[in-house]
């Protein structure tokens, strides 16, 4: 299946889940010491909805209005932190189904921007997630597999889908992720600070 039948197949659980680790896999390191997995606490809202709004709230207010992130990642961080502010309160699968697909583009165009060749062509992007060629590099080829290994995961069926365990293996595969994706972002911002550097 495709990325796109993926999320439109998911259910609830899914659909949060997967909108919330692509928003953690691009929420860069924060730079004043803070916590540096602010977006845990939703996690344990995943997996029926309990206390979600409630859950989302606090959440927004550690991060303040805009965040902290990495040098030269602050469009970043802009970004996770507004898809976070327009996150559905409802723990319902059409509201999520929105956000979660707005948190797929936007960790594909995160990816891509970081990559190496970029790929940030929103139409491109889109082509990738219905199952035609990817025209980037290796963060975004990485970035589509796990995508759909999450949804994956997570769908009915699967021998991992019930309970906590699934739930344990999305929170794993994104934080591979993340750091995989931190380390470019410390890489490029080093690069940027270099003396010399354009």
């Amino acid at each position: 299946m495709s990325l796109l039948e993926l999320i439109a197949d998911a259910d609830e659980r899914g659909l949060a889940a997967s909108g919330l680790a692509c928003l953690d896999r691009c929420l860069p390191p924060p730079e004043d010491g803070s916590d540096p997995e602010p977006l845990r606490p939703l996690w344990a809202g995943c997996e029926t909805g309990a206390e979600w709004a409630t859950r989302l709230d606090a959440v927004l207010a550690g991060l303040g209005p805009a965040g902290s992130g990495a040098p030269g990642a602050g469009d970043t961080t802009t970004r996770v932190v507004a898809l976070l502010h327009d996150a559905p309160r409802n723990f319902e699968a059409a509201p999520l189904r929105a956000w979660a697909d707005a948190c797929s583009l936007l960790a594909l165009d995160v990816h891509g921007r970081f990559d190496f060749p970029s790929a940030t062509d929103p139409d491109a992007l889109n082509r990738c997630r219905e199952g035609g060629p990817v025209y980037g590099g290796p963060l975004l080829v990485g970035e589509l597999r796990r995508q759909a290994e999450i949804l994956e995961t997570l769908s009915e069926g699967t021998e991992t889908a019930g309970g906590a365990t699934g739930l344990r293996r999305v929170m794993d595969l994104s934080v591979e992720g993340r750091r995989v994706l931190r380390a470019v972002m410390s890489r490029r911002a080093r690069g940027r600070t270099r003396p010399g550097a354009p």
